[in-house]
This record gives structure tokens, sequence and C-alpha cells, in this order.
């Protein structure tokens, strides 16, 4: 009975997880009170994920990453691309292929991609490179070198804890070095030769408004009904020789960057994101029949006041207070004179219905404020304001310290054979102790969604292996499979792991698979190690869409990429590293038979 009951409770699961009907926080809160509830764990087992070394070490490694970044120990990367932002596509894909990669295997790798975001951004500005061309690129370099270490990823953290809990040896800090190397190197060349081709030239709204003249000013007006612009082809009125610039045409939801929309006519209710200074936007308004757009003041829609307020998009990102709560209940023109236009969400831009929205990761806020609101907005940490380099503050004197702190838990945990989860801790407090971190900044590093995933699924994965039910899946298997040729297995778990990350996520793919994996090896009597990689790197492997992996939610907006432009990138790579894993984890990790 128990493995039915099980075998519903993930069905459930996986099924809220794809459509996330509910928050990802209450379905991991879920499984932990099904798993209670219907006796298929103790109460303490049910609850062991929340004491779990996996979730401890991931939650300390978010601290010491925010440590590495508040104190400024990547701006190396803004000050050295500085010096070579007119390199040429490829050659500035070369080397971020070098730079994020290193990084990201010792941090996690959102922090990364959030300060290369407006890196790249000042690049695409002094240079004709499209942003298209970059973000989805940045996204995959930093999953990749994510794999490289045990602390590059949480879910290397997760799979290693899961292996020892069920009685494997687990893994030390560099064991997926080796062959992450050859991994990343291949992925990055595939990345640095198809990028330039499959992926769009589109430019997103943000390169524009951050392009900002002081000026001119950017609003959004809207066409009504009886205006003398309905039927007129957008090139015609917006000829060069006008003073007021398109920067984008919003029709149903559906965006037109400028080019796209030269070949339209105006429609009644089409909203337009024009450049101007505010005389000449007086005048086009005046003449063309339109009027401002409203905008949200927290509870209420009204009109816009003036057009001499900067306008900026702002990245909801995967840890913030933003994350399931409607505009309206934000606050943020109360707290900082902050007015919401519009969200987009996943290429598709919503004016309408703004205070009943609730957010999520990800999406994309078009919103109007002056320099002071901006700048206490973003001291929230809540979003990612995607403009110049130059406005974030770091603790440069602190620099020195975060570093030797995140190299001594490296080197700790790596060299003298100290627990991982501890030595984490020790540095994670030391970030606090030295002031490199503030308290309340240490608390909003941490990605609650990610820790009650961590601690809602470890669970799930103990309860397969207690039940049974991973050996009710492992036995149909070992009679399909060619047990002659055990490479077969690696090659499956790998591709099934990277298809169930691409909707689901990476630590939910890992743990439904790890007791799979760990009964498959000793079932057939071989080296759990090998397949254990196998489902590591495949929980990794998340290239195909956006909704599996943070990073590729965060750039989605600033790239101005639609959903099937990852699967342009993706699908390929996700195939070519296939091959890859098939041929080489044999290779590095040779498919022995148990003692």
């Amino acid at each position: 009975m128990e493995p039915v009951l099980l075998t519903i409770i993930i069905g459930a699961a996986l099924l809220l997880f794809v459509t996330r009907w509910v928050p990802i926080e209450v379905t991991a809160v879920a499984i932990i009170a099904a798993l209670a509830f219907t006796g298929i764990l103790a109460p303490a087992e049910a609850l062991q994920g929340f004491s779990s070394t996996a979730t401890i070490t991931v939650a300390a490694m978010f601290v010491l990453s925010a440590g590495l970044t508040r104190t400024g120990a990547l701006e190396f990367l803004k000050q050295g691309l500085a010096d070579y932002c007119r390199l040429g596509l490829r050659r500035l894909l070369l080397l971020f292929a070098v730079i994020v990669p290193f990084s990201s295997a010792f941090m996690n790798n959102t922090p990364v991609v959030v300060l290369m975001i407006p890196i790249i951004m000042s690049i695409c500005r002094t240079d004709e490179v499209r942003p298209s061309k970059l973000f989805i690129p940045i996204s995959y370099l930093s999953i990749l070198g994510g794999t490289c270490t045990l602390i590059g990823t949480g879910t290397n953290i997760l799979i290693d804890d899961l292996f020892r809990k069920a009685g494997g040896s687990g893994f030390s800090m560099f064991d997926f070095t080796s062959f992450g190397a050859v991994y990343l190197f291949v992925g990055a060349t595939a990345i640095i030769l198809l990028a330039p081709r499959l992926l769009p030239e589109r430019i997103s709204v943000s390169a524009f408004l951050s392009h900002q003249r002081s000026a001119t000013f950017v609003t959004e007006l809207i066409i009504e009904a009886e205006s003398a612009l309905v039927g007129r082809p957008v090139a015609e009125i917006f000829a060069k020789s006008n003073s007021v610039k398109l920067l984008e045409l919003i029709r149903n939801e559906e965006i037109h960057l400028a080019r796209q929309a030269a070949n339209l006519t105006l429609a009644p209710d089409d909203a337009l994101l024009v450049e101007g200074s505010p005389q000449e936007i007086s005048a086009f308004l005046s003449s063309a029949g339109a009027e401002l757009a409203s905008v949200i003041e927290d509870e209420q829609r009204v009109p816009m006041k003036t057009v001499q307020y900067k306008l900026v998009e702002a990245v909801v990102l995967p840890d913030s207070s933003f994350v399931g709560r409607r505009v309206s209940q934000l606050g943020l023109n109360r707290l900082y004179g902050v007015k919401v236009m519009a969200v987009q969400r996943r290429g598709r831009q919503h004016r309408y219905q703004l205070r009943a929205m609730r957010l999520r990761e990800g999406d994309i806020l078009l919103l109007q404020a002056d320099d002071h609101g901006l700048a206490a907005m973003r001291e929230t940490g809540a979003v990612l304001i995607v403009e110049g380099v130059e406005e974030t503050v770091h603790r440069h004197g602190k620099m020195p310290l975060a570093i030797v702190i995140m190299g001594g838990v490296v080197v700790s945990a790596s060299l003298f054979g100290a627990p991982l989860a501890i030595a984490a801790l020790f540095g994670a407090g030391l970030m606090i102790a030295t002031r490199c971190l503030r308290m309340d900044e240490a608390l909003r590093s941490f990605d609650l969604t990610t820790l009650l995933l961590l601690a809602g699924t470890i669970p799930l994965g103990v309860a397969m292996l207690k039940t049974g039910l991973a050996d009710m899946v492992v036995e149909p298997l070992i009679g399909v499979v060619d047990l002659s040729r055990p490479w077969i297995l690696i090659s499956l778990l790998y591709i099934l792991t990277a298809l169930l990350t691409s909707f689901l996520s990476n630590q939910a793919a890992a743990v439904l698979l790890v007791p799979i994996a760990y009964r498959l090896a000793i079932e057939t009597s071989i080296d759990p190690r090998p397949l254990m990689m196998a489902v590591a790197f495949g929980a990794s492997a998340s290239f195909a869409t956006p909704i599996g992996y943070q990073t590729n939610l965060i750039v989605m907006g600033p790239g101005g990429y639609r959903f099937s432009d990852y699967l342009r990138l993706g699908l390929p790579l996700t195939l070519i590293l296939w091959i890859v894993v098939t041929l080489l984890i044999p290779v590095f990790f040779p498919l022995r038979a148990l003692p």
C-alpha cells in the first residue's frame, strides 16, 4: 500500500511543479505533510530535510556568495571587460567562457549572472552586439561552470547528500572537476560556434532604456479610438524626421520592437513606448490624438502625471520577497515613489488587471521613478534594476577578507577533510562577524524557494528507498537494458534527468532519480559513482527551456527572449553533451564491478 500512496504523492507533486498552480514552496511543504500524515515516514523522518547537510550547506553557500558579491570580489569582471568591449561577438563569447564558468564553480550561479547583466548592457551600447546574442550563452556558461565542483551548484551538494544517505561514499570537492572540465570545454565550444548563428537578432527594451540621453525621456502612450493615427503605417508616422522615436509597440500583450512594428498599421488601444524630450512628446500627444498611459500607484490606477521620470525595467529575482505577492500589495509608490506601468512575463506584456496580478520569479516590471526611488528599491535586493554597472555600491575594503574566507572554506573541505557543511557554516559566520555582510543582507541572500524545495524533496528520496518504490522501478529496467553494456544506463539516466529538470527543477529531478540510480547500481553489481555522475550532470543540463534553471528565467527579459529561443541553442547543446556524457563518463569513472 505504501508504494501506491507514495506514487500518488510523487505524481501530484510533479503535476504541481510543472503547472505552478500553487507556489513551489507550498508544494514542498505539502510533500512533507503528505509523507507524515500517510505514515510513509515518521514525523522526524519527514522533517529531516530541514536538518539535512545539503540544506544547511546550500544555505551557507548563499551567504558566502552574497559576501563575495557585496564586497565587490567580482569587480574584476567589470574592469577587465571594459578593455575588451570591442572584440566582436565570438571573441566576447570566448572571454565570457573563461570568466563566467570559473566564477560559477565557486559561487552560486545567480549572483554571477545578475552581475553580468548590466555589464553586458554596457558592452552592447558600445559595440554592435545584440543583447539576445549574449544573455542565453551567459546563463548556459554559468550552468556549465557550476558542474565543475561540489559547491558549484546546490544540485551537486544535494546529490552528494542523497548518495551518502543511501549508503554510498559521497563525493569530495573536486571529484567533479576532471570530467566537468571536458564537459565545460565541449559545451562552451558549442556555444561559441552555434550561438551567433542560432540565437535571434533581437534587442530588449532594457537596452534602449539604459541608453537614454539626459535631455530625453521614455514614456508609454495609448492610441485612442478617435486618433488620426489609426490605420496609418508605423513607418510613416515615425519617419527619421520625426523628433519622437518609437522603441516598442504593444498590441494584445504581444511585444513588437520598433523594427518589427515598421510594417504594422496603428490600431485603437495600441501602446507605444516612445523616446523624446518633454516638449516633443507633448507636441506628439496633441497632434496624434494619443494620451499618456495610466500607472499603478499601489491600490489604484491613475493617469501618468509627467514624463520627466526614469523608465526602467526591473527583473524579479528568484529569492525576491515580491514572488507570490500581488502588485497592489508591494507598496512601491508609498515606500519608494515607484509606479508600475506594465509587467512582462515570458515575452508577453500585461498592462491590464495588474493590481491583482501575482508576481513570479523572472517577471519584468516596467517602472517609472526618480533616481532616489530606484536607489532605495535596489537596496531591497528584491529586483535587479537593469541599468549601468556604476549603480551598485560595494565594500571594497572587505574584499580581500571575503576572498580569504571563501578560499578557507574550499581548502578546509578539500585538503583537510573538514565536512563541507561545517566549513561552509563557519565561513558564513565569519562573513557576518567580519562585517563583509550585514545580518539583514545575509538573511536576504537566502533563496527560500530553493531551501524549502530541498527540505521537501529530500524526504521524498528517502521514502522511495524505504518503501521499496525505487526497487520496483529498477526491476523492469534491468529486464530491458542490456547489462553487458552498462554505459547504456549512464546514457539513459543523463537524458531522463535532463528532460525532467527542463520542466521541473534540478533538485526535484535529482531527488527522484538518485534512489533509482543507486538501486540500479546495486542490482547490477557496478560502482554507483558513474551513475550518480550521470544524474548530477543531467540535473544541471537545463538548456532547452527557461523553466528549470533560475538564471535562464533571469536573462529572459533583458535578452528580449521568447520561450522558443531557448530551444534554438539549448536543444543541440543538450544532444551534444548527451553524447559526451555517454562516451566519457565511463572513461573518467570506470564501470567497475562491486567487490
